[in-house]
């Protein structure tokens, strides 16, 4: 998909309307038009996570895969230079399969590919894993399930790859498990596994047994199999290959028989964890990175060894340059398999000041730094590269881009967690390593072995999404999108297809809300952890350039969400365990909150400064003076357990909608129309999660709803353009993203644009690519009370059948001209019938009916007009 400006792009649905009650409403599902069709993509923010393998495929040029921890699994689009998401299909209830924990592409059969997916090995994941296989490189694949669970997200995620296919006989596969289930193999190309009940150790080193957390008691288990690939011809089973275990004292296992029996390695070392493993075929060696703890965050020794196939002697060759004095591990590891006695490998992790790459052009005898400090006393810094974030500003990560000195921390970073770190088997000018933000690559890396050679790195993760997000926000006007993410803090986008950067000053690395008032989407709110730790909110008056931050909260233990008020003058700011706090001076000064519980979540009315709501375990709150004093008005009607979302309808007064809850438990939506006081159940949800508007369809009266639910049995994203009458799912079984429980919204400017807050797949695109212009009035066509018409510019519905009758001729005629704010509150027109409390701008001003009104001007004295209180 081809992300486009939203001021530049403007499409509308044609769908009919009927007459309600004397107001225009969308059309019931029986008249309105068939199913829309929905292009996927994504907001551009390009990667914001790890990537802890970058897999070349060994024979077929230009073929290379990238895997992540919690995002799924991409291949590179070589002609559009892209990354292509393979994992989209993950639904609702197998969210843990986008945790890659291996990726393997196929020699032989080049458009086979397989991943071994699964996220968790705790209970955190109640879920067992998968390998999943595909013949068409991705763009489609069948699973097979495992008999335990899958770490993608677990410590040690970056050692491997635990998934290989043997280069001779790609039908047989080995998977390396973990948490004591051993080595298994496959004889079918993947369609099932068995254990290799020979193979004599389950690796059961955990990172810390002792810890009462289960994520660091788990045990790493079988790490990686290498073939030597040259022990058999083409077609036969490869005989030799090695097999690696998370075991410090018994790190490394060879079969010389296809599998069949397994012994120790004499000699191999001991004291360390073995993260890669990769063979030289030429040189007949197995190079063997090393660190002493799992990673991908910790390691502070390590080693290199280079292992002699044939004559089984082990040389430490480890890079002995140290500019800091402190040592650490090594994982990254590669060869240049068109020169092969170049070999590179980095640290797995060295925070201050910055990782170490290194590469040998004579097999590890010696090494040259990408870079050092020179002179006795390390007053010079000499670097081996250049490094540009141009395109991808984010990963100064809030700091001023610089010029690395010696002794001080460089900005950007070359990165930290490098496991991934590979050479293009069929270009010795390309590099790609993997970072815990983003994929560098350069395309003259053997200018690095030139006197005084430079390389170029620059990102290379387009297409490539991995942020969690928390909250979304489509204000009306010249910003598209706000976002709050972990790790990241959040961004505000003017141009979706555009990579912006992160909130500033303050800068937050971690953001949970994001808020924009009603009727002035140049007032935002977010609210995150700054870079000291503490919890704030920060509000800004110019669309993000410029933010005015809050004190911290005493006692916070999480930033909580905001709530802008519909004016912008005030907002709500309820961080996690602490009061809640209130400004009325655009963030100048904040005050506690009266009558509010804890933690709870604040959204505001869209309309109606005055009105803010609020909701925590069951009860919902109101508060009519703008946020200082809250009181519950309902605490019985609505879920009492497990996540809810909540939002206020554009352009209507206290037109709330809820959505959340727990399975076996009350889940799904609900709506009310008194401010809160009241709710009733939205019928066909057996589930739903979150709830969010959109612009109106053309002709409707009231805005777009999308939801993230479950109706009927079945789950995805849907859709209403009649007020929640009826409901259409706009996904299908390709476009489910995993776990999209965190927020859903609509463009307030572009009918049938949905943005898609996900757990790892960043923020999701959805654009209806059947919503096109209403045709154009007709003189001698009969319209009836359903259809949706363009004239003079407008856009016009019938109250009742007719002919030949020009729109607009005449304001009691049966045309009524449908207009509305980019807010979403409705535009007086002179042919539009209102009813009593629909409220409507004209002149500047907003303006509620007293009682039913066509044709009255808003500011007549006894007219049914009456100005709106702010």
């Amino acid at each position: 998909m081809v992300h486009r400006n939203r001021q530049a792009w403007t499409v509308a649905l044609i769908a009919g309307v009927i007459i309600a009650g004397g107001s225009v409403t969308a059309a019931s599902a029986s008249t309105a038009a068939a199913d829309p069709d929905y292009e996927w993509g994504n907001a551009a923010i390009e990667g914001g996570g790890y990537v802890p393998g970058i897999i070349y495929n060994q024979t077929e040029e230009g073929l290379v895969y990238a895997r992540t921890d919690v995002g799924g699994a991409y291949r590179l689009d070589r002609e559009a230079d892209r990354w292509v998401p393979l994992l989209d299909h993950i639904g609702w209830d197998e969210w843990n399969r986008l945790g890659v924990l291996s990726l393997a592409t196929d020699p032989v059969d080049t458009a086979n590919v397989y991943a071994a997916v699964g996220m968790y090995t705790n209970d955190w994941d109640p879920n067992d894993g998968a390998i999943l296989r595909s013949r068409d490189y991705g763009a489609t694949w069948e699973s097979t399930a495992l008999p335990f669970k899958v770490g993608g997200n677990m410590p040690g995620r970056g050692i491997g790859e635990r998934l290989q296919i043997d280069p001779n006989d790609n039908d047989v596969l080995y998977y390396g498990a973990e948490q004591g289930q051993g080595l298994w193999r496959s004889e079918d190309a993947g369609v099932s596994f068995e254990q290799v009940t020979a193979f004599p150790n389950v690796g059961d080193f955990a990172p810390d047994s002792d810890s009462d957390n289960s994520y660091l008691t788990s045990e790493l288990g079988v790490l990686w199999t290498a073939f030597d690939a040259a022990s058999a011809p083409a077609g036969e089973t490869t005989r030799t290959l090695f097999t690696a275990v998370a075991d410090k004292e018994h790190i490394l296992y060879r079969s010389d028989d296809a599998g069949v029996t397994w012994s120790e390695i004499a000699g191999a070392p001991t004291g360390f964890l073995p993260q890669r493993g990769v063979v030289d075929e030429a040189g007949r060696f197995l190079y063997v990175t090393t660190t002493d703890t799992s990673g991908p965050y910790d390691g502070s020794d390590g080693a290199v060894w280079r292992y002699g196939i044939d004559d089984g002697t082990w040389t430490d060759i480890t890079p002995t340059q140290r500019p800091i004095g402190g040592d650490f591990g090594f994982s990254g590891l590669t060869i240049d398999r068109n020169d092969p006695d170049t070999i590179m490998v980095a640290s797995q992790i060295q925070w201050w000041p910055d990782i170490l790459i290194f590469r040998s052009t004579d097999r590890g005898a010696t090494w040259s730094p990408i870079w050092d400090y020179a002179y006795g006393d390390g007053t010079q810094l000499v670097r081996r590269y250049e490094q540009s974030i141009a395109e991808v500003p984010w990963l100064a990560f809030g700091k001023d881009v610089s010029e690395p000195v010696p002794w001080s921390e460089p900005t950007p970073k070359l990165g930290w967690m490098v496991s991934a770190l590979e050479i293009d088997p069929h270009n010795s000018d390309e590099l790609m390593y993997g970072t815990g933000a983003t994929i560098y690559r350069s395309d003259d890396l053997t200018a690095w072995d030139q006197p005084d050679g430079i390389i170029h790195l620059t990102p290379q993760a387009s297409g490539l999404e991995e942020t969690a997000i928390q909250d979304l926000v489509a204000p009306a006007g010249e910003v598209d999108l706000v976002s709050a993410m972990l790790d990241l803090g959040g961004f505000v986008h003017d141009d979706l297809a555009t990579v912006s950067n992160t909130f500033q000053e303050p800068y937050f690395g971690g953001g949970t809300s994001v808020d924009a008032a009603g009727l002035d989407g140049a007032v935002i709110g977010r609210a995150g952890t700054d870079g000291s730790g503490a919890h704030r909110a920060a509000l800004s008056a110019d669309a993000g350039r410029s933010w005015v931050a809050s004190p911290a909260v005493e006692g916070a233990t999480g930033s909580g969400t905001i709530a802008v008020t519909a004016d912008g003058s005030g907002a709500v700011w309820a961080p996690a365990g602490a009061v809640a706090q209130v400004t009325a001076d655009a963030g100048a000064t904040w005050t506690p909150v009266a009558g509010l519980a804890d933690g709870a979540r604040v959204e505001a009315d869209r309309v109606q400064a005055r009105n803010v709501y609020a909701f925590a375990d069951g009860v919902f709150y109101r508060s009519v003076d703008g946020g200082a004093n809250f009181r519950a008005v309902s605490t019985d009607a609505l879920p009492a357990a497990g996540p809810v979302r909540f939002a206020a309808m554009p352009g209507r007064i206290g037109d709330l909608w809820l959505a959340g809850g727990e399975t076996d438990g009350d889940y799904g939506m609900w709506r009310s129309t008194d401010a809160g006081t009241t709710w009733s159940r939205v019928a066909g949800f057996d589930e739903a999660d979150t709830v969010g508007f959109g612009k109106a369809a053309p002709g409707a009266d009231a805005a777009a709803i999308y939801a993230a639910a479950e109706r009927d049995g079945v789950r995805g994203v849907f859709r209403s353009v009649d007020g929640g009458e009826s409901w259409t799912r706009i996904n299908d079984d390709a476009h489910q993203f995993g776990w999209i429980g965190a927020d859903i919204e609509g463009d307030p400017d572009v009918f049938g644009r949905v943005y898609i807050a996900t757990n790892g797949r960043g923020i999701v695109i959805g654009d209806d690519a059947d919503a096109d212009e209403p045709p154009l009035w007709r003189a001698g066509a009969v319209y009836v009370a359903g259809d949706v018409v363009a004239f003079d510019g407008a856009i016009w519905v019938p109250t009742w059948w007719t002919s030949g009758e020009t729109p607009g001729a005449s304001k009691h005629g049966s045309w009524q001209e449908i207009a509305a704010t980019p807010d979403g509150v409705a535009t007086w027109t002179p042919t539009r019938i209102f009813d009593a409390g629909d409220i409507v701008s004209d002149g500047g001003q907003l303006w509620r009916a007293k009682w039913w009104s066509r044709g009255d001007v808003p500011g007549g004295r006894w007219g049914p007009w009456e100005p709106l209180a702010g």
